[in-house]
């Protein structure tokens, strides 16, 4: 089948889905986007399903020539995206002919790009799912990151007519960002004034963050827990090590760990923490989980009654 071939890989381009789910038990983690919402809107400016495979590119730097004539979607953090060396908008759906050459620049807002192709890659499910986890060699084409050469086989998706999403209905990327955190059980592990000191301190993201985790730097916080036995962790997890510098588990996480957990990021924020570069500000703020029930409910309705405008 033919599709597109990868002449530049970037800095860390990967095939996702929307992730691997009933497989922890497997000892396998769920992957899939950091940024689920752009994802999601660069399937759904195509007519894609809502799982189709899409390239999460990490900071730039993916050169793709077709192979065919489709339809696609830059989606993401801001960066310079050229189609034959003339420059293209993101956000919106662009024609792709046979032979045509794809550029997308490194980042200058946010960090992740993703982009999509009418129907979707055609990539054979791993474990129920197409998402690349590095760390446990499956999903894509090869469990890794995308080579110079591989080639992204997908069918013709040319669609109908070109949507673009409004500006003001887009993400925001930035250097700051307020994590909403629900607590879980393992709070009343730590003391007041160790809770009160985490609610109130600005975090830096270090250089130590991947797909596994973000590693923060500020006010130490530390648990009144001498040991504790592994356990299952879920996504947005804060992890609180010996060290006492938070921990935010994303998508890449382990399925199991034995540190102590103030609480978890919820979904809508992970999203936008992971389009924050090094050095960048977080702050936490704790809601409870009715108030993040809604959150997510008015976040899928907002999703839903947007409404694309034609290019």
């Amino acid at each position: 089948m033919s599709g597109f071939v990868i002449q530049q890989p970037g800095l860390l381009s990967l095939l996702q889905d929307r992730g691997r789910y009933g497989a922890h038990n497997l000892g396998l983690t769920t992957g899939g986007p950091l940024d689920f919402i752009a994802f999601d809107w660069a399937n759904r400016l195509l007519g894609n399903d809502a799982n189709a495979t899409c390239i999460e590119i990490g900071f730039g730097g993916l050169t793709l020539e077709a192979e065919i004539d489709t339809s696609c979607v830059i989606t993401g953090a801001e960066a310079p995206c050229k189609l034959n060396g003339d420059a293209i908008l993101q956000w919106q759906t662009i024609d792709i002919a046979t032979g045509d050459r794809l550029e997308i620049g490194f980042a200058s807002k946010g960090t992740r790009c993703y982009l999509a192709v009418g129907g979707g890659f055609d990539i054979d499910p791993s474990f129920g799912s197409s998402s690349t986890v590095v760390r446990e060699k499956i999903g894509g084409l090869h469990g890794d990151k995308l080579q110079a050469g591989d080639r992204l086989p997908c069918g013709p998706g040319r669609v109908d007519r070109q949507l673009r999403l409004n500006e003001a209905d887009r993400p925001e990327y930035g250097d700051f960002a307020l994590l909403r955190v629900v607590t879980g059980y393992q709070q009343a592990a730590f003391a007041p004034g160790q809770q009160w000191r985490f609610f109130n301190t600005e975090y830096r993201l270090t250089d130590r963050c991947d797909r596994m985790g973000f590693r923060l730097e500020g006010e130490t916080v530390h648990s009144d827990m001498v040991g504790m036995l592994s356990e299952g962790i879920c996504h947005g997890a804060i992890q609180i090590p010996a060290d006492g510098q938070p921990i935010v588990l994303m998508n890449d996480r382990q399925t199991i760990g034995g540190y102590p957990k103030i609480g978890s990021v919820i979904a809508e924020d992970t999203a936008r923490l992971a389009q924050l570069s090094p050095g960048a500000v977080v702050k936490f703020e704790q809601i409870s989980i009715e108030q993040a029930h809604n959150i997510h409910c008015l976040q899928q309705a907002q999703f839903a009654r947007t409404e694309p405008e034609p290019c």
